[in-house]
């Protein structure tokens, strides 16, 4: 298994990307402006964005696994080699994600705890209606992790 990060030809990854960000206009508003990394284990398995929030802080802006891959431990993995990759660069990560029990076991279960949340985010973002796992969504629920700390 080796993670790497692109420089280049990001949008060489856009459908894994829209996996977990499904409306391209949206990606683009933070693909060039974040660090991306590709999580290789015979073949791509995940991709990460992550931008620069100030502060101290940066934000996971886009994490998906290949549906094939998905339950293996590399969406986990990924967030674990950011939170080291970025000791001394930054003291808090955070994630904002769709209102589903999925998504926050997820980030539960990756030492994320409850930070804010943004109402209609994704009602005034998204040109179509978000849903996930059968749950239509509207606010954006955000996390926090200290970088560094296990």
């Amino acid at each position: 298994m080796e993670i790497t990060q692109i420089t280049n030809h990001k949008k060489q990854y856009l459908e894994l990307l829209l996996l977990a960000d499904e409306q391209e206009s949206m990606i683009d508003r933070y693909l060039d402006r974040g660090e991306m990394f590709v999580l290789e284990d015979n073949g791509v398995k995940a991709v990460c964005v992550v931008t620069d929030e100030g502060d101290g802080v940066c934000e996971l802006k886009n994490i998906a696994v290949t549906p094939g891959s998905q339950r293996q431990g590399y969406g986990k993995k990924q967030i674990n080699h950011l939170l080291n990759h970025y000791i001394g660069k930054y003291t808090r990560m955070i994630v904002g994600t769709g209102d589903v029990p999925s998504s926050v076991r997820f980030y539960e279960r990756c030492g994320f705890e409850p930070s804010h949340r943004i109402e209609n985010f994704f009602t005034d973002n998204y040109d179509h209606p978000m849903i996930e796992d059968g749950i239509l969504l509207k606010d954006m629920v955000y996390f926090k992790r200290e970088v560094g700390v296990f």
